[in-house]
């Protein structure tokens, strides 16, 4: 193909992947889940798991080899974005005036399924070896750490305002604990895939140095001096998205060249990106939010494109069995027992369970990190994204459930109260 012919079905393909993702998102929503599941769903769809098993294989044709490197550019910058905001919206103030609750769930809905994983690799070994290799190494065991402990912020900040629960004390600590999780993990991920970039890069320790070095600097000089222009009545500035987009390339750049994945950077940069009061400008997160959702369903294609669930055999079935085990009960029984142990009341528990459950577009993030880094190969890339998926489809019927067994309980509450005070006395 000439460059002409590469920009045409480039241009193609973009339209084709938006108003799929457009249509399945719609229908998610109609059916009671998240927009980014019929979105996941769009990029699966297009992939060689449904549209590449048809006669002549329609996703070869759609999606030639020379044409993928392009969309893996546009999908990057999305992913950068979308980083940004999860930066972004984290709430310091939250974070900081977090009750007994919140601390008490995002520490054992971050250790307890990271202890797990890490248990599972050590003593199961053949399971995983069965389909992924190479299982050895810091890279992997706190890859995996990560991956079965991840949870997904801005997809559990859209179900919270779905559903009506915003400014609940269910809302409030799912999101919060769900914020210091999302700090936590990405740290732990940086240090593990530091020096993993690429060859030619600096070792993993100096990577790593120097990264922490780089965020010194930014948060120590950098984001006084954005406050500060930023803050000026007087500037010349007439918004600051050009501003937010510059540094979250600018940093996505920067930790690139220091051997990590882009979207450290952009992560950073929205943690450095000045507030107005402790609170996400709107004049920026809302340009922001819309860039990211026009070019988020490229990233989902990339990931389609690499997944192909017709792979998966009996080792991929079992280990999927184990991980998913690994991943619900390792989030829900310690969040639940942990928010029942510092006085929220049974349903409310269980809503902050189901919440912190979800793993959404993060985790798909993560895993596209480590494919790229080369700590995991396509096997346990697919028993992975077939985990986010479960885990995030699941949220949302059993917020219903639990929704049901509550009005179940406070209509028998109701009827039973004069025999129930006789009980109590």
């Amino acid at each position: 193909m000439d460059t002409e012919q590469v920009t045409a079905v480039v241009i193609g393909d973009v339209a084709i992947i938006v108003v799929a993702s457009w249509l399945l998102g719609a229908l998610a929503r109609r059916l009671g889940q998240p927009t980014v599941i019929g979105q996941i769903a769009a990029g699966i769809a297009l992939g060689p798991t449904l549209l590449g098993r048809l006669p002549g294989d329609p996703t070869k044709t759609l999606f030639p080899p020379e044409v993928l490197p392009f969309l893996s550019v546009l999908s990057q910058v999305a992913v950068v974005i979308f980083m940004f905001l999860a930066g972004y919206e984290i709430n310091y103030r939250q974070l900081r005036s977090g009750g007994r609750s919140v601390l008490a769930v995002a520490t054992l809905s971050l250790l307890v399924p990271a202890g797990l994983s890490v248990g599972a690799v050590t003593l199961l070994d053949p399971v995983f070896t069965a389909v992924q290799p190479d299982v050895g190494g810091r890279a992997f065991v706190l890859f995996m750490a990560v991956a079965c402990s991840v949870t997904a912020l801005p997809v559990l900040v859209a179900i919270v305002r779905e559903r009506g629960m915003a400014g609940t004390s269910t809302g409030t600590v799912a999101t919060t604990a769900a914020g210091i999780m999302d700090v936590a993990a990405w740290l732990v991920l940086a240090a593990a895939f530091a020096g993993t970039g690429h060859s030619s890069g600096p070792s993993w320790l100096s990577a790593l140095l120097l990264v922490v070095l780089f965020g010194a600097v930014m948060f120590l000089v950098g984001r006084p001096l954005l406050d500060r222009l930023l803050r000026r009545s007087e500037s010349w500035l007439l918004s600051p998205v050009p501003v937010a987009l510059g540094l979250a390339l600018g940093c996505a750049w920067v930790t690139a060249e220091l051997g990590l994945h882009p979207v450290f950077g952009g992560f950073l940069a929205g943690l450095i990106m000045p507030r107005r009061n402790e609170v996400p400008d709107a004049e920026v997160l809302q340009p922001m939010e819309q860039t990211a959702a026009l070019l988020l369903p490229l990233f989902f294609v990339s990931t389609g494109l690499k997944f192909d669930v017709g792979t998966l055999d009996g080792h991929g079935l079992v280990l999927l069995a184990l991980i998913l085990g690994i991943a619900c009960v390792g989030k829900l029984v310690p969040a639940y027992a942990a928010c029942r142990f510092t006085g929220l009341g049974p349903h409310p528990s269980a809503r902050v369970a189901a919440l912190v459950n979800t793993r959404g577009l993060t985790e798909l993030i993560v895993l596209n990190v480590a494919l790229a880094a080369g700590v995991i190969g396509p096997g346990l890339f697919t028993v992975l994204v077939l985990m986010a998926l479960v885990t995030t489809f699941m949220t949302g019927p059993l917020l219903t459930l639990i929704g049901r067994k509550e009005r179940l309980d406070a209509g028998i509450g109701q009827v039973d109260e004069p025999a129930g005070q006789i009980q109590a006395q």
